[in-house]
């Protein structure tokens, strides 16, 4: 055994984002449709934690997980500021979410999987961009030939938007703590990546 396979790699620090990135990209998965807790990256250790359970019938409707190497932070926020014509959202201090789209059943999450984004959702949560990128399994026989999320069917966007919109909402609240701002396609998915990993040699530097 070498030192490398003796220690479980960090899912943030120690995993590539792949050479082709951002066209595909190594995503860490962290939850999946079946499950009815959210499963969450715990960033000090790099094991999965509890976060929360589910405390409605709502399921993830995709693959679940973030970007490995990648920090939401001014560079990425800078496009909500864009879109919205403002200048105080910033990102939300974490790796970069991602939703990964497959016909198969995969059934537990802490994996890893290649994915080509096709696009994202722009989302603010408490006023910080927590965009989701959206992605395709590769060479999945439904949706690997994808390539924009114009090709998607509408009902798999609208599934996508309302699961990110309604997940973080306390039972007996009015107040909607997830809104969304606009979708976009694969060109602006992969600028979203390519800044927020600008963003996370940045927090690296200045650890």
């Amino acid at each position: 055994m070498t030192p490398e396979t003796m220690h479980r790699a960090h899912p943030w620090h120690g995993i590539d984002l792949g050479e082709k990135a951002p066209d595909e990209v190594t995503a860490f998965i962290e939850i999946v449709p079946t499950d009815t807790v959210k499963y969450e990256v715990d960033k000090k250790s790099g094991y999965l934690s509890l976060d929360r359970p589910q405390k409605f019938s709502n399921i993830v409707p995709s693959l679940y997980g973030f970007l490995p190497r990648t920090y939401c932070n001014t560079r990425m926020a800078e496009m909500t500021n864009q879109v919205l014509a403002r200048y105080d959202i910033e990102g939300d201090g974490d790796p970069l979410d991602i939703c990964v789209l497959t016909e198969k059943d995969v059934t537990h999450g802490d994996i890893i999987v290649r994915a080509h984004p096709i696009g994202g959702l722009r989302l603010l949560d408490h006023n910080q961009a927590d965009d989701k990128i959206i992605a395709v399994l590769r060479d999945d026989a439904v949706y690997g030939n994808y390539t924009d999320i114009d090709q998607l069917p509408k009902d798999i966007i609208r599934r996508l938007i309302h699961y990110f919109t309604t997940y973080k909402d306390i039972p007996g609240e009015n107040t909607r703590r997830m809104v969304f701002v606009n979708l976009y396609g694969a060109a602006e998915a992969k600028e979203i990546i390519r800044r927020s990993q600008e963003d996370y040699e940045e927090y690296i530097r200045n650890l």
